[in-house]
């Protein structure tokens, strides 16, 4: 099956983000699909290129890391990111894997990042595209 995926990775926390992106990219290199990455800024410009490119490509995968300061600002871009991924998927009808770490702390996000963990965000969230794309993983 020949599918194309776009990894759309908010690079703010670079450290995480290498980690997510390393390991979707892992996950979709063991099931043979082709894909291409986009690096945005933040989460919050996420949604706008998955919309720009949303008839190119099969499936998608958002890639970032979100974490909790003192100000509200962490619950408005989290909530609004995540709804408009959702919008997307479902008006779209193609698969968004949702790799966009919500944290409350840098060490939190770090064991979410890493690819040698148990909570992979990154493979999990390439894994959720390819399972909607009916493949086996």
């Amino acid at each position: 099956m020949k599918i194309k995926i776009l990894i759309v990775n908010a690079r703010y926390y670079s450290n995480i983000s290498k980690d997510l992106v390393s390991d979707a990219k892992l996950t979709l290199d063991r099931n043979k699909a082709k894909y291409e990455t986009i690096d945005v800024t933040g989460v919050f410009e996420i949604p706008v290129i998955i919309a720009k490119n949303i008839k190119k490509y099969d499936g998608f995968i958002a890639l970032g890391c979100v974490i909790k300061g003192e100000t509200p600002h962490f619950e408005f871009i989290s909530k609004t990111t995540i709804n408009a991924i959702m919008k997307l998927s479902v008006k779209s009808k193609k698969p968004i894997g949702n790799g966009i770490l919500t944290c409350m702390n840098i060490s939190q996000a770090s064991a979410r990042s890493d690819p040698k963990g148990e909570k992979r965000k990154g493979k999990e969230a390439a894994e959720a595209v390819l399972s909607v794309l009916g493949f086996k993983t």
